[in-house]
């Protein structure tokens, strides 16, 4: 039988943390190898593509065709280890009252499988939804956990946890996420410039 079960749902890049994760690492990958250098036309053509399709995911996946299974591994946990300096002061607190009141506290980020569930380890989610990644090619999507799709993850997670969610409250600081705002009881817009609550 399934449950009914209070939920909150967060965003991450610019909601719990001040820069986008995926952007960040890229320019960390930079700053550390040649070959990121080498697909700069590749990443222009991408820039137009995305100007003319902003919810396209070929532009997504070949903005970082540089990425590698080694690159990954030999860079993420630097970059993890960097990036958490990034995140809002408030997060973690907030995360845990949430789950003190009795609710699952679940994160739904459009960041990779490779990034954000380490990014938040700390942080004591029920759950992280994520966009999974190829891991033989890091680049590629095998699911873009973006707009409407965070909602079919957030579903799907439900369901194999025997669950009928009521989601209570969501954070996000994009109208890309209106798809799992609109499912909330409460709207929280975070402004991820200075992370604080702004109005919707």
């Amino acid at each position: 039988m399934l449950k009914k079960t209070e939920v909150v749902l967060f965003d991450f890049d610019g909601t719990l943390s001040g820069l986008d994760s995926n952007v960040a690492f890229a320019r960390y990958c930079f700053r550390r190898s040649i070959r990121p250098w080498l697909f700069l036309p590749l990443m222009g053509v991408c820039g137009i593509a995305r100007w003319l399709r902003p919810d396209g995911v070929w532009w997504r996946e070949n903005i970082r065709r540089f990425m590698t299974p080694n690159m990954v591994k030999k860079f993420a946990p630097g970059f993890i280890k960097q990036h958490k300096r990034e995140r809002f002061g408030w997060a973690k607190e907030r995360v845990q009252s949430e789950r003190d009141a009795g609710r699952k506290v679940v994160l739904v980020s459009a960041s990779t499988d490779y990034l954000v569930p380490h990014l938040v380890r700390d942080m004591k989610f029920d759950a992280v939804l994520s966009s999974r990644m190829d891991k033989k090619k890091p680049w590629k999507y095998e699911y873009l956990c973006w707009g409407l799709n965070k909602v079919y993850a957030l579903d799907e997670w439900a369901k194999q946890n025997k669950m009928i969610p009521r989601v209570v409250r969501s954070y996000s600081d994009s109208k890309s996420d209106m798809p799992m705002m609109e499912i909330a009881d409460e709207r929280v817009w975070i402004n991820p410039k200075t992370g604080m609550r702004k109005e919707a």
